[in-house]
């Protein structure tokens, strides 16, 4: 039988009572978010993928009857055992335990949208997500005046950047490579987990559509690093 997270791993010093008054502790408020979250994926994960509990099972080397127990709430698995399920179903462990993004329609109204400004203005970025989800990209409008230079501390490792530039041109330094040039209507992609800097080289305003993508889910992040900041 798998013994759960919250129980622990008794050890062959330990005396029963003590092994009783660990099973006796309650779960926090956290705990019981996270069993929440492990119960809502397996389910999701194992029914989108056609697999029954006994198929699983078999895959997993974990019983049937622990996978029904964490599926409704009952028991909170081990590191380990999670290993061997996300292993079965061939997906990372973290999809085991990242609450799945909501597919509820949000309205995002410009009057209350999150909006960063740097340089006295000249420097706009407004996001076009829900600031309150956990996520793994982000989609941002980025408005820059004329002749008005932005330099832009990294993000962190892996983050990918996409860029369309809806009006104007800009030029993008990333690192050390020399600037490129990228007029209105083309894209440009590259790794953002460096510092880069924008430059708005004419004097009417330059209007940017910015994606950025994270290895790790975020929440509440600053869509961008100013130095000094």
């Amino acid at each position: 039988m798998e013994r759960t997270a919250d129980i622990g791993v008794a050890t062959s010093g330990r005396s029963a009572g003590a092994k009783a008054s660990l099973k006796r502790r309650p779960r926090t408020g956290h705990s019981e978010a996270l069993l929440t979250t492990i119960s809502t994926n397996l389910k999701r994960l194992r029914t989108r993928q056609g697999y029954s509990l006994e198929r699983l099972a078999k895959r997993s080397g974990v019983s049937r009857a622990m996978l029904s127990q964490i599926e409704t709430g009952k028991s909170v698995p081990t590191i380990s055992l999670l290993l061997k399920v996300a292993d079965a179903l061939g997906i990372p462990i973290a999809n085991m335990l990242v609450a799945p993004l909501s597919r509820a329609t949000v309205v995002l109204p410009k009057a209350r949208a999150r909006i960063v400004s740097a340089s006295n203005g000249r420097f706009i970025c407004r996001a076009l997500f829900s600031v309150e989800s956990v996520r793994r990209a982000e989609f941002y409008e980025v408005r820059i005046a004329g002749q008005h230079r932005e330099n832009l501390g990294p993000h962190p490792a892996g983050t990918k950047a996409n860029i369309i530039v809806v009006e104007g041109r800009i030029e993008l330094a990333i690192g050390n490579d020399t600037p490129v040039t990228v007029p209105e209507g083309d894209a440009i992609q590259f790794q953002a987990d460096v510092p880069y800097g924008y430059r708005n080289p004419d004097g009417r305003e330059v209007v940017l559509h910015v994606v950025l993508t994270y290895v790790e889910p975020v929440a509440n992040s600053h869509p961008f690093a100013f130095p000094g900041e």
